[in-house]
């Protein structure tokens, strides 16, 4: 299973989520964000990380225009675009891009059911809010290209076995404080999710 540790903004955590295993690294750029991280400061983090790792940019509400420039800047992987958006705007974007349903039934969960995606519970702010997606609406879905965020911590990985996601997005569930991770819980959490 693919891990991807969202909400880092310093060295310190980037690199330690890499040592211990991460696949991936979240940068927020939503300046509404306790975590947000600007594209300077993204820059100077992503700069000093090694090759292999797959970096990710978080918008809410951007135009593509911001997209493209922050995406070029940052030399990112992919964007997650955690807003509404058609297909066709999502192509206008020069990047690869992971669109994020934030689910209110089980029936939003389908939607890009053909491309690779995430899946976050519906909350008024935009992720990294720790609540939790039930997950019986995944229950004869395939979820091989489905990413599940929301309220992901160790206690609860085990429960996700049987699904086969293709991979996990955690913020909130490995912080000390918003936008600082605990590194052990990090550490656990890769471990945990990686054996499932």
């Amino acid at each position: 299973m693919k891990v991807k540790i969202c909400g880092i903004t310093n060295i310190d955590d980037a690199l330690q989520a890499i040592d211990a295993g991460a696949d991936a690294l979240g940068f927020v750029f939503y300046r509404e964000s306790p975590r947000y991280i600007t594209p300077t400061d993204a820059k100077k983090i992503i700069d000093k990380l090694p090759p292999f790792v797959t970096i990710v940019g978080l918008f809410v509400n951007e135009g593509v225009d911001t997209i493209d420039t922050i995406n070029k800047y940052c030399n990112l992987s992919v964007c997650q675009i955690h807003f509404d958006v058609d297909e066709e705007s999502l192509k206008m974007i020069k990047a690869k891009t992971l669109p994020v349903i934030r689910a209110k039934e089980a029936k939003d969960i389908l939607q890009y059911k053909n491309r690779y995606r995430l899946i976050d519970v519906y909350c008024e702010e935009y992720g990294g809010s720790g609540k939790r997606l039930n997950l019986e609406w995944f229950k004869d879905v395939d979820c091989s290209k489905i990413i599940l965020a929301g309220g992901l911590k160790l206690e609860n990985l085990h429960e996700l076995k049987k699904y086969n996601f293709y991979g996990v997005d955690v913020s909130s569930g490995v912080e000390k404080i918003k936008g600082r991770k605990e590194h052990n819980k990090v550490s656990q959490f890769i471990k945990n999710a990686k054996s499932l």
